[in-house]
C-alpha cells in the first residue's frame, strides 16, 4: 500500500458495531479538520460488523472521498485495528480516537496546534470518566499506578489511545513487530517530546462499547503489564522464597514443640490451609509463567497481525 499524497493530517477511528455513532461523528469532526487543514483523511479501522457500520461509511465516502474504509476478514480487536490504521494512514501527523465523541473532536484543534509548535507526542488526558462504572473507575487508576510502578515506561495516568502522533512516532511504532498492540505503551516506549491536553470526558453518544468492556480493559491492562515488565516473573520467584522460608520456619517451630513437649494443634485443618496456600502460589507462579510464554509463542509464529478484506480509498502495492 502506497500512502496518497499529500495528507497533512490523519485521523484513525477503530470501529465495530457503531453505525449510530458515524454520521454524527464526521458532522462534528469535519469542521474542526476543514480549520486545521483541507489535506486530511479519515480512516475508519472497522472489524466486521453485523450491523450497518460498512455501508454509513461507504456512503459517506461517496460524499467525501477523504473517508477512507479499511476492512478485515476477520474481527482483530481494537489495538490491532488501530496498528493497522497507522499502518494504512498517510498523514505528517496522525490522530487515533473512538467514534462515539467520548473523545471530542473539537479537541484535535490544540492537539495539531502543539504538534506545530514542536511535539511528537500529544495525547488527551481526561480530567473525569463519565459513563463509566466505579468498577471500571477503580480498576483503571490502580492499574495505571501498577503499570507505572512496575513497567520499564511511564504510561501518563488517565489517558487512552485519543492522541496525536507525528509522522516518525508513527513510522517508529510500526516498525515494532509486537503482536499486542498496548498502544499507550509503544508510543511510550517510542519517546520523542510529548505533552498533554486535559479534557472532561462525556458519555457516548449512541449505543453501548463494543471494544472497551470491563474485561476487556483488564485484558489491555494485563498486556500493559507483561508486555512492559518483567516484574510478575520476579514477583513470582520471590514469593517462591517466601513460601520456601516459612515452611522451613514452621517446621523449626513444629520441632521446637515436639521437643519441649508443648501442646500445639496440628491435624487435618492445618494441613489443608498449607496446601491450598502452597498449591495457590504454584497455580498463580505457573499461570504468570503461562502469561510470558503465550506471547513468546504468539511472537515466534509471526502471523499477520491483521488481514484487509477491503481498502477503500488507497493506493495499493
Amino acid at each position: 500500500m502506497n500512502p496518497t499524497p499529500s495528507v497533512t493530517l490523519s485521523v484513525v477511528v477503530p470501529v465495530f458495531k457503531e453505525e449510530g455513532n458515524i454520521p454524527e461523528f464526521l458532522r462534528r469532526i469535519a469542521p474542526i479538520l476543514e480549520g486545521v487543514t483541507a489535506d486530511y483523511e479519515v480512516i475508519f479501522s472497522m472489524d466486521p460488523s453485523p450491523d450497518r457500520t460498512e455501508q454509513v461509511i461507504l456512503d459517506a465516502r461517496e460524499k467525501d472521498a477523504r473517508v477512507k474504509l479499511l476492512k478485515f476478514s476477520r474481527r482483530v480487536g481494537q489495538p490491532m485495528a488501530t496498528l493497522a490504521g497507522l499502518q494504512y494512514s498517510a498523514g505528517d501527523a496522525v490522530v487515533v480516537m473512538d467514534v462515539d465523541l467520548q473523545d471530542p473532536p473539537e479537541l484535535v484543534t490544540e492537539m495539531a496546534a502543539k504538534w506545530r509548535s514542536g511535539y511528537d507526542v500529544v495525547y488527551a488526558q481526561r480530567t473525569n470518566r463519565d459513563g463509566e462504572t466505579l468498577i471500571k473507575k477503580v480498576v483503571s487508576v490502580l492499574g495505571y499506578k501498577l503499570i507505572n510502578r512496575i513497567s520499564d515506561v511511564n504510561i501518563p495516568p488517565n489517558t487512552g489511545d485519543f492522541r496525536l502522533m507525528s509522522r516518525r512516532v508513527v513510522n517508529e511504532v510500526n516498525r515494532l513487530k509486537e503482536c499486542h498492540g498496548f498502544l499507550r505503551g509503544l508510543v511510550a516506549l517510542v519517546g520523542f517530546k510529548q505533552t498533554s491536553v486535559t479534557f472532561q470526558r462525556p458519555a457516548r453518544f449512541a449505543g453501548s462499547g463494543n471494544y472497551n468492556r470491563f474485561l476487556g480493559s483488564l485484558r489491555i491492562g494485563m498486556n500493559g503489564m507483561v508486555s512492559f515488565s518483567n516484574f510478575l516473573l520476579t514477583l513470582s520467584s520471590q514469593l517462591g522464597f517466601v513460601v520456601a522460608a516459612s515452611s522451613f520456619l514452621l517446621a523449626l517451630l513444629y520441632f521446637i514443640l515436639k521437643v519441649t513437649g508443648t501442646p500445639f494443634p496440628m491435624g487435618n485443618p492445618t494441613i489443608v490451609i498449607l496446601v491450598l496456600f502452597l498449591g495457590g502460589v504454584q497455580l498463580m507462579s505457573v499461570g504468570i509463567l503461562g502469561e510470558y510464554i503465550s506471547r513468546i509463542y504468539d511472537e515466534v509464529k509471526q502471523r499477520p497481525k491483521f488481514i484487509v478484506d477491503r481498502a477503500e480509498g488507497f493506493e495499493s502495492k
